[in-house]
C-alpha cells in the first residue's frame, strides 16, 4: 500500500502515470497540429479562442534569442498564431495559452467521436477504490483543465469524471515549484500532509515533497534511471486509502 497513513486526497499527473505516453505524443499532439491553421481561421473571432491568440501573441513578445517565427499581425494573424504554436510544440514548452487552444481543438475530435483516450486499465478501479472510502481525486497536469475534463470523459475505460473531484494546469502554477502543490491544497482546504501525488516525473514529485505532499513515483515501464527517493508504484492496485 503505497498511500501515507491520514491521506485524503490522490492527486494524479495524467501523461505517463494515467495515460500512456504515447497517446498524448502519437495521437493528441499530432491531431492538434495538424488542425492549427483550420480552426484558429474558422474560430478565431470568437471571445475565447481570441483570449489564446493575445496570451500567444505576448508569449512570442517576450521570447528571448532568435528561432521563433514572426508574428505579423491583421488577416495574418491565424497562420502566425499556427506557426508559433507549432514551433512551441516541437520544443514541448508548457505554454499554458498553447495547453488551451490545444484542448479547444481535441473538443472537437471528442466531440465528433474521432478521438478516444487511453487510460491504463488500473485507473478506474483505483479511483474507484479511493472515492468509496470518501478521498477525494483530483488530476494536475500541464494540459489545460478543458484538455483534462475531455480526456476523463472519453477513456477507453468508459467516463471516468464523476471520480474526479477537481482539475489543476499551469494557471495553478508550473508543476516543478513547491507553490503550485500549496495552491492545490488551500484550493482543495486540506493540509498538504494529506495529499498523494503520483507522477512519473521526478522533478515533480521533488516540488510536492518539498511542500509536504506523500508522493509517488509511477514506473509504467522500464526502471527509471532514479527515484529520487520516492516510493515507487508500479501498478495502481496498490493505491488504498
Amino acid at each position: 500500500m503505497i498511500a501515507p497513513p491520514g491521506a485524503r486526497v490522490l492527486l494524479l499527473d495524467v501523461e505517463g502515470t494515467t495515460t500512456d505516453v504515447s497517446f498524448v505524443h502519437e495521437v493528441l499532439f499530432p491531431w492538434a497540429r495538424a488542425r492549427l491553421g483550420e480552426f484558429l481561421r474558422a474560430r478565431g473571432a470568437g471571445p475565447e479562442v481570441r483570449a489564446d491568440l493575445e496570451a500567444l501573441r505576448a508569449e512570442r513578445a517576450g521570447e528571448i534569442g532568435p528561432g521563433a517565427p514572426p508574428w505579423v499581425g491583421g488577416a495574418d494573424e491565424s497562420s502566425s498564431a499556427a506557426a508559433y504554436a507549432a514551433w512551441l510544440m516541437d520544443r514541448d514548452r508548457k505554454s499554458t495559452a498553447l495547453k488551451s487552444l490545444q484542448g479547444r481543438i481535441w473538443e472537437e475530435g471528442y466531440q465528433a467521436g474521432a478521438l478516444r483516450a487511453h487510460v491504463w486499465a488500473d485507473v478506474r478501479p483505483a479511483l474507484e477504490r479511493w472515492r468509496a472510502q470518501g478521498g477525494l481525486v483530483a488530476i494536475f497536469s500541464s494540459g489545460s483543465v478543458l484538455a483534462q475534463r475531455l480526456l476523463f470523459a472519453h477513456t477507453v475505460e468508459g467516463d471516468l469524471t464523476a471520480l474526479v473531484d477537481d482539475y489543476f494546469d499551469t494557471t495553478t502554477g508550473p508543476k516543478r515549484e513547491a507553490e503550485s502543490y500549496r495552491r492545490i491544497a488551500d484550493s482543495l482546504r486540506v493540509a498538504p500532509s494529506t495529499v498523494l501525488f503520483v507522477s512519473d516525473v521526478v522533478a515533480e514529485l521533488d516540488a510536492a515533497r518539498a511542500a509536504g505532499l506523500g508522493t509517488a513515483l509511477a514506473v509504467r515501464g522500464a526502471e527509471p534511471a532514479e527515484t529520487g527517493g520516492h516510493p515507487v508504484l508500479r501498478s495502481f492496485d496498490a493505491l488504498r486509502p
